[in-house]
């Protein structure tokens, strides 16, 4: 399964990269695609609870996400 996401407040590849890596930690994602105009996809077997995700961004910086 495939769930996207809109992530807002990152300006560089570095801010891509911090939520890539706090959401690939995330348990039960097996990948993620972050693109810095705020797109992300994440793909698992099963559905992951919104709220790990916000977590994930939330550690990764100053970011929001929102389901899209």
């Amino acid at each position: 399964m495939i769930a996207t996401y809109t992530v807002s407040g990152m300006t560089c590849g570095n801010c891509v990269n911090h939520v890539t890596e706090e959401v690939s930690e995330v348990e039960g994602v097996k990948n993620v695609n972050v693109q810095l105009e705020g797109t992300m996809s994440v793909e698992s077997d099963e559905r992951i609870p919104f709220d790990f995700i916000v977590e994930a961004v939330r550690e990764a910086g100053d970011y929001t996400v929102v389901e899209a």
